[in-house]
């Protein structure tokens, strides 16, 4: 399950967590300040914003070379791309800091940082061993030629799949990114799974975007989405070569952010075996979750 859906409403698990942790870091705190201190509930709101700007900054850093053409692209969060250990780092000072200054803050505040990021922390971790250990579903989809293939024809080698729709707007913002790593990345064997269309429809439209993608296929039903847990598009899963999910990414993928999810494969390899689909001028839908 790699998402939490109540009717159109859809969010990453790995956000439900994060917000969690601050409702529980609030929770704490209160309770702690009523048998003496202040309340450090706007004091965990900053603490948290400041972390989630360390965590961007941080990742930006990282990836610099994905960024510098391109600076607009800093201030599109949309791409989920943040590194976790500057924004603890960060908070963690910050704590100190405000704990340092204001001595009646020191119980609530402290207790309500520490249950927080302990809450997420084992919360994320327990989420990662969870999803690496599911596996390749066991799924019949067509081809762009009508035909039926199975999921696990293309194992073999690292696998890339999104899932994807023509309405949905983050998704044809991503493609030209993923149509680039296909291209880019022999080694590696991207499917595109489209949700839920038909196949008229689809054609169509990838074919006014000028856009050429190998192994289009086509989920009629929405099957895929379900069996791995994802309600919301564009959703992207990477599988090791036995069929081991190694990574998910829900939203818009950047180059940066896509570039991050890659590192979960090993050093690339050009004689991967990949299994490749005619290929075909498409569109590239937009990236967020829709």
């Amino acid at each position: 399950m790699l998402t939490f859906t109540i009717g159109t409403f859809a969010i990453a698990l790995n956000h439900l967590l994060l917000i969690s942790a601050l409702i529980l870091a609030t929770l704490v705190g209160w309770r702690m300040a009523k048998r003496g201190g202040e309340n450090p509930e706007s004091v965990l709101f900053s603490l948290f914003l400041l972390g989630m700007l360390a965590a961007r900054v941080g990742f930006v850093l990282a990836y610099w070379t994905h960024y510098r053409d391109d600076l607009w692209q800093i201030i599109d969060l949309r791409d989920g791309g943040f590194l976790a250990w500057p924004g603890v780092i960060v908070l963690l000072l910050g704590a100190v800091l405000w704990c340092w200054r204001r001595p009646a803050l020191r119980r609530p505040l402290g207790a309500g940082v520490v249950s927080g990021l302990l809450f997420w922390l084992l919360a994320s971790f327990s989420l990662t061993i969870y999803e690496q250990g599911t596996r390749l579903p066991e799924i019949a989809l067509r081809n762009a030629n009508g035909e039926t293939v199975q999921l696990s024809d293309y194992q073999g080698g690292p696998l890339v799949i999104n899932l994807w729709a023509t309405w949905c707007p983050p998704c044809r913002r991503e493609m030209p990114v993923l149509e680039n790593a296909q291209q880019q990345r022999p080694d590696l064997t991207f499917l595109f799974v489209n949700q839920a269309e038909s196949m008229q429809s689809v054609s169509t439209f990838l074919e006014t975007q000028g856009l050429s993608l190998s192994n289009v296929l086509f989920d009629g039903s929405g099957r895929l989405g379900q069996a791995v847990g994802s309600m919301a598009l564009p959703t992207t899963l990477f599988y090791s070569n036995d069929g081991r999910l190694l990574g998910s990414h829900l939203g818009e993928l950047s180059e940066a952010s896509l570039a991050r999810a890659l590192e979960n494969f090993d050093t690339p390899n050009p004689t991967s075996a990949t299994h490749t689909a005619p290929s075909r001028k498409s569109p590239c839908p937009a990236s967020a979750t829709c």
